[in-house]
């Protein structure tokens, strides 16, 4: 069910067209930069019908609207409105969140324990990839593969924009995948805590593409066994940084547990860097730059 999201008031991002596209319990926040790139003409429409059973025609087969094949005019440039362009990337970006939650709900029918085990469950090289992208993080951390499910997604619907698009943000309930092409800054929420919205991260665009998550014992409904008011996790893979951001958290119980939060870190092959926030304390490593806002 739908829940507006009311951090994302605070974003500022005035050189990208933004919009908002809910599926279900996807809901995605997405950033694009719209001039100079390739515009998507307009969309075959064609039925789910004859898709394969399994990882596809789920419960979500009903929606007409999925299409096996997207086509882009490189050489039209006549001028559009942002109005059109958002338009036509939210369809695409409906689509993409479909076919990704089609292939997870698919493999969940055949294997219930994916989605509700705590701990990692061996690789399976014949799943759909996104599956197998979940399954390569819960094996690195040692959490349960729906861990690094709101990573994923936002990862993996952004890859597809950048088919439109050399420049994509996609927020995912705190989860972040971004391509950028100038320097961002991603503003940290910490619940009550006093670095609560006086911190960015500022990401350079050579670094990127790049996975930017929270997790949070204070915030949000997401399961966390621990008590931290964000744990940001940087890394190179969003799914990689969504699943370390649970394990992470999980250790957080009180602000003398930063310490062991961040060794964790160290230890997870992959990770860029982490913060770590709780109460009135700030734990950081790894090659990050932090600043005030």
């Amino acid at each position: 069910m739908y829940e507006k999201r009311f951090y994302r008031d605070l974003i500022k991002i005035k050189d990208l067209v933004t919009f908002e596209v809910a599926v279900k319990e996807t809901d995605l926040f997405i950033s694009v930069n719209t001039k100079q790139h390739p515009i998507p003409s307009p969309p075959r429409r064609t039925s789910l019908r004859g898709r394969p059973a399994s990882y596809g025609a789920g419960e979500m087969a009903d929606n007409k609207s999925m299409r096996n094949d997207t086509r882009i005019n490189t050489n039209y440039r006549s001028p559009i409105t942002d109005n059109s362009v958002t338009t036509l990337l939210r369809e695409e970006v409906s689509n993409a969140i479909l076919k990704y939650r089609n292939q997870i709900e698919g493999y969940i029918r055949e294997d219930p324990l994916f989605q509700t085990s705590l701990k990692p469950l061996p690789a399976d090289g014949n799943a759909p990839e996104i599956i197998r992208t979940m399954q390569e993080a819960s094996l690195k951390v040692g959490v349960g593969p729906f861990a690094s499910v709101a990573g994923a997604i936002a990862e993996f619907v952004g890859r597809e924009l950048l088919k439109y698009s050399k420049e994509v943000i996609v927020e995912n309930g705190g989860d972040i995948f971004l391509k950028t092409l100038r320097k961002r800054r991603i503003g940290i929420f910490a619940g009550k805590s006093k670095f609560s919205n006086r911190l960015a991260l500022e990401i350079s665009p050579d670094e990127t593409p790049l996975g930017v998550c929270t997790s949070s014992g204070t915030v949000g409904h997401s399961l966390s066994f621990g008590r931290a008011d964000a744990v940001v996790v940087v890394s190179g893979s969003t799914s990689l940084a969504d699943a370390s951001a649970t394990a992470i958290g999980n250790l957080i119980k009180k602000k003398e547990d930063i310490p062991r939060g961040i060794e964790r870190a160290k230890k997870i092959e992959g990770l860029k860097g982490v913060v770590i926030i709780k109460d009135d304390k700030l734990g950081v490593w790894g090659d990050l730059r932090l600043i005030r806002t």
